[in-house]
């Protein structure tokens, strides 16, 4: 048969976080009970000064493509937001705004990475960073973090080659919520000058820090830094609007004209409606933004005491996002019924089954021995979460 799959598919694979996703809105289809542990989406409403931004543009007709660049007005707002929290100088021609910070991520790595190159990844990872990759055509390089703080080893960075175009650090970071250090992003940012490689630095979890954790932009460093640095960011995680899909790409001019190029031709614009309302993000009212990272914040604390309390779990601290990565092999090799587990995998799936509660493997964020849950969940939801998980656990001998 001639009318085979392009070759890219052989390796390319889809998101393990959808298809969690996928399986629980089947089970709850089914009058199933599942509590959702897995996804990293606010359960927050979008605030409402954006609703009704986004409301009022439909009913003046802003409904039309925008450029595919963006707006100028939300390129600007956004330009004046980089400047004045972030410290990057930057204007509106570095900002391409884009179709989530997913699609920034693609088309930047699309822009700077092909056939040929590499692209480090410090692990444990966002699980799309390496198919993204993969799409542009590069090579992941996976490299570890300290296996205790997960912060970023500059030994293991250094080990870089000829070939490598970028690294891809996330701060706050999924999965692990670590916040990288003013210090150690200043020593990825002299490596990134000495072998002249980008840095594509995710913060999209900028705003969710606790414990006195502060979030630092390399960009910011200097003008050299910044034009070595493409500041991926946008609006799901901090104003609860992940279905708006709308995010941004920071980046030196003739990067974010590539990346414009790229988008142009694979989205034409973000939804205009989206736009509006993410502008109006920017520049209103910001009350509701320290109230979401305050729940978020008792969240993980309640999180935290009641995974250290079941035992054989290891639970580190997380600084930052809404996300716990703990160690679980305590329970390898235990069974109840038929289930045995080998692993994070069967693990995750004894939880589902049997505890009715969706978390994720580490393996899917190469961080295999774990399992990753997100406590952008209501207080109650996450009691009922840690009772069943408690139960689940205990049955296995």
């Amino acid at each position: 048969m001639s009318t085979t799959l392009a070759n890219r598919m052989n390796s390319l694979t889809g998101s393990a976080s959808a298809a969690v996703m996928s399986k629980v809105t089947q089970l709850r289809l089914a009058g199933r009970d599942i509590i959702s542990l897995n996804v990293g989406e606010p359960d927050f409403p979008t605030p409402g000064n954006i609703k009704e931004a986004g409301i009022r543009a439909i009913r003046e007709d802003r409904t039309k493509y925008t450029p595919a660049a963006g707006t100028g007005e939300l390129r600007e707002a956004i330009a004046a937001k980089l400047r004045s929290e972030n410290g990057i100088s930057c204007t509106a021609d570095h900002i391409a705004v884009c179709v989530g910070a997913k699609e920034a991520i693609s088309a930047a790595l699309m822009a700077v990475a092909g056939p040929g190159d590499e692209v480090i990844i410090p692990c444990p990872c966002y699980v799309s960073y390496a198919e993204l990759v993969r799409m542009a055509g590069a090579l992941p390089v996976f490299v570890e973090t300290d296996p205790d703080t997960y912060a970023l080893d500059p030994d293991a960075v250094e080990a870089v080659t000829p070939r490598t175009k970028a690294i891809i650090i996330c701060t706050p970071c999924n999965p692990t919520g670590a916040v990288y250090s003013e210090a150690q992003l200043r020593a990825l940012a002299d490596l990134a000058l000495r072998y002249d490689f980008f840095i594509l630095t995710d913060e999209i979890y900028e705003k969710l820090v606790y414990d006195g954790a502060r979030h630092f932009s390399a960009a910011s460093i200097s003008e050299e830094v910044r034009d070595h640095c493409i500041t991926i960011n946008g609006f799901s995680k901090t104003y609860a609007m992940t279905g708006w899909r709308i995010g941004y790409a920071a980046a030196r001019k003739d990067v974010t004209a590539a990346v414009i190029r790229i988008i142009s031709q694979l989205t034409t614009c973000v939804c205009s409606i989206s736009q509006e309302a993410a502008l109006e993000a920017l520049r209103g009212s910001q009350a509701d933004v320290p109230l979401m990272r305050a729940e978020f914040q008792r969240r993980r604390d309640y999180m935290v005491q009641r995974l250290r309390g079941i035992p054989g779990i290891i639970c580190p601290d997380a600084q930052g996002a809404f996300y716990l990565l703990f160690d679980v092999r305590a329970y390898f090799g235990t069974r109840y019924g038929d289930f045995v587990i080998r692993d994070d995998t069967s693990l995750c799936e004894y939880l589902l089954e049997e505890g009715n509660v969706a978390a994720m493997p580490g393996t899917d964020y190469r961080a295999p021995g774990r399992l990753r849950i997100s406590y952008a969940a209501s207080m109650e939801a996450l009691t009922q979460a840690a009772d069943r998980m408690e139960a689940a656990l205990a049955r296995l001998q």
